[in-house]
């Protein structure tokens, strides 16, 4: 019996790796996906959108179960390459009954395999007492995986589904900053306003731990723009900035409201690491306040809004990287 090292040492990195990997993505709820499924997963969406092309919506919302899943499968051949370079590493690890003759590389590929999953039908079983420690330490680690991959994608889905209830919110009320002002108005004032704040900044903020724990949220691509979250979180923090900076002082709505809502998207926008989101060159064209004066709102001094438009020219930039990377174009105030 000879041992082969290398196998040995390839085989636990591999391990220690998949695992690590696994517990990162599915239970640190405070960082990024785990180092190998952050950087698998970004290359996937960038070919996504670099072959596909911005403007095929429908087939841009199919990758993001393919890129969840890609992340379950590839902890899977890890784990699986693994454990058969570990059971490798002893050419007498394994013995076949049926054919009397220590295992080969197809027997390991299969012993490990079934290990994982279940516990066999017995025709290869391990032929020292190590290898059946060993052995079950492989069955814990696939019934681990199992348990994780299963509750991983259950929380992704749900928390898909919540953020395009989030975006069906906001972009009902205006697909464009100027719409949502325009019809947040009730002919006197913003008072209704008030309890929609309240519950966005509160959706919002749930929003943005969902994709603090689950990164890979931002791959789930709305088929249609009333969906996007990338959308009306852009929608909103522009109609902030026009109701902070825009609106006649008299006729503005609740101060706090508004931060709360703004302190929300800031939030919001720390659960994006710069690596998977690149800021644009320049802020998207400012909102057009013609319009809301045009039906009757009060707006404030055009020159006075856009010099407090430049001083959040790189906030407004970041969030033009985000619709970009979600896909969409953001165009004279409008999303396409």
């Amino acid at each position: 019996m000879q041992m082969e090292w290398i196998y040995l040492i390839i085989g636990l990195t591999l391990l220690v790796v998949a695992v690590v990997d696994a517990l990162w993505t599915t239970l640190w709820i405070d960082g990024s996906g785990g180092p190998v499924t952050a950087r698998v997963t970004t290359l996937i969406w960038r070919f996504c959108l670099k072959t596909t092309g911005r403007d095929k919506h429908h087939t841009l919302s199919l990758f993001g179960p393919v890129i969840v899943t890609t992340a379950v499968v590839l902890w899977v051949l890890m784990i699986w390459m693994g454990w058969v370079l570990v059971f490798s590493a002893d050419d007498q690890a394994l013995w076949n009954k049926n054919d009397s003759i220590y295992s080969d590389w197809t027997d390991r590929i299969y012993f490990v395999a079934y290990s994982m999953f279940t516990m066999g039908n017995g025709d290869i079983i391990p032929a020292a007492d190590k290898w059946q420690v060993i052995t079950g330490l492989c069955t814990a680690s696939g019934m681990l995986l199992v348990t994780l991959s299963v509750t991983y994608l259950l929380n992704v889905v749900s928390a898909a589904v919540q953020k395009r209830a989030f975006a069906t919110q906001v972009l009902g009320l205006g697909r464009t900053p100027a719409e949502f002002v325009q019809n947040c108005w009730n002919g006197h004032d913003f008072r209704d306003l008030d309890l929609v704040l309240n519950s966005l900044a509160s959706q919002l903020s749930a929003l943005g731990e969902q994709y603090r724990a689950y990164p890979v949220l931002q791959y789930y691509h709305a088929a249609h723009a009333q969906k996007s979250p990338p959308l009306a979180i852009a929608v909103l923090d522009e109609a902030l900035l026009i109701f902070q900076h825009g609106i006649a002082p008299e006729q503005r709505p609740n101060i706090v409201l508004l931060r709360s809502a703004q302190s929300a998207i800031d939030s919001f926008m720390t659960t994006l690491p710069s690596a998977f989101i690149k800021t644009a060159d320049s802020p998207p064209v400012p909102p057009d306040l013609d319009k809301l004066r045009s039906r009757g709102i009060p707006v404030g001094n055009r020159d006075t809004f856009l010099t407090k438009l430049n001083a959040d020219a790189e906030r407004r930039k970041k969030l033009l990287g985000l619709v970009r990377n979600d896909g969409w174009r953001w165009m004279e105030g409008a999303y396409e």
